[in-house]
């Protein structure tokens, strides 16, 4: 028999959601780990996925000016050729980078319900991955701005983007490690990044939708006043994360967050080697 979500539960996972989305240190593996640490169980994919829908609603709202620009910018450019500036070239690239994403997401959707979840594997990726971030910001010139970015910067981090189907990796970590090694600022490639993670994220949280009152193989079911609830308190606290992590980042590197991952990662292992929790 399925088991129940309980409010306190659906508080704490959308709370959760919403300050760990945007930020390198993977949310999914946040969602995983919290579920299992303090209340025993997976809260499961699906919800993990409508969660994030109130996270894409704050990227929507922060972004709602940039958006607007680039979609009109977009239409423009179809119908004359003389429109075609930097907003119209971004909204191909947002489409380029999704590309991958969606195939392999589509493909590969029951593992990433499942296998994908395992706690050891949560743990080992979320100590490989504080590496690629490191590398990449020794590595990185930060020789150019946003307006400076091409069609094989889209494509490379669209390409870094599938890694985020892993619990552990982080989307925003690996889509804008990806960009500190073509070039990009640091502002400029994580920019860039929560702006590709709007399309792949809405289809997921939407084509998820159906699922997470009865979830399929490991999760809890929960209501439809606690899945709204949880993605409000998402929603709410990941439009604070995006306004902070865009500050700290201007002026901070990524290795303040690998060196997070890497402490959680080994008593992720230590809890799972003790017997504490089980993966």
């Amino acid at each position: 028999m399925m088991e129940t979500m309980t409010w306190l539960q659906a508080i704490v996972l959308g709370a959760v959601q919403g300050l760990t989305e945007f930020l390198p240190i993977s949310s999914s593996a946040h969602m995983r780990i919290i579920s299992e640490i303090w209340f025993g169980t997976d809260a499961g994919a699906s919800f993990t996925a409508v969660t994030q829908l109130g996270t894409e609603l704050a990227v929507l709202l922060y972004f709602a000016k940039d958006i607007g620009r680039i979609i009109a910018a977009w239409f423009a450019g179809l119908r004359d050729e003389t429109k075609r500036g930097l907003d119209y070239r971004v909204g191909w690239y947002v489409i380029l980078a999704t590309i991958p994403i969606g195939v392999l997401g589509f493909v590969f959707k029951d593992e990433i319900r499942t296998m994908g979840r395992n706690l050891w594997l949560v743990a080992i990726m979320l100590i490989l991955f504080s590496f690629v971030f490191v590398a990449a910001e020794k590595y990185a010139t930060q020789a150019r701005p946003l307006d400076k970015i091409t069609g094989r910067d889209a494509l490379i981090m669209g390409a870094a983007q599938c890694l985020a189907l892993i619990p552990g990796v982080s989307r925003s970590g690996a889509t804008a490690s990806a960009g500190l090694f073509v070039g990009l600022q640091r502002e400029a490639a994580f920019r860039f990044s929560f702006l590709i993670a709007i399309p792949a994220v809405l289809a997921s949280g939407l084509f998820s939708l159906k699922d997470v009152f009865e979830p399929a193989g490991e999760g809890l079911a929960a209501s439809g006043p606690q899945i709204l609830v949880a993605t409000i308190i998402a929603f709410v606290l990941g439009y604070i994360s995006i306004a902070w992590l865009l500050k700290f980042v201007s002026h901070h590197s990524m290795d303040w967050f690998a060196g997070y991952r890497i402490a959680l990662g080994l008593l992720v292992i230590a809890l799972l080697s003790t017997g504490v929790i089980t993966s």
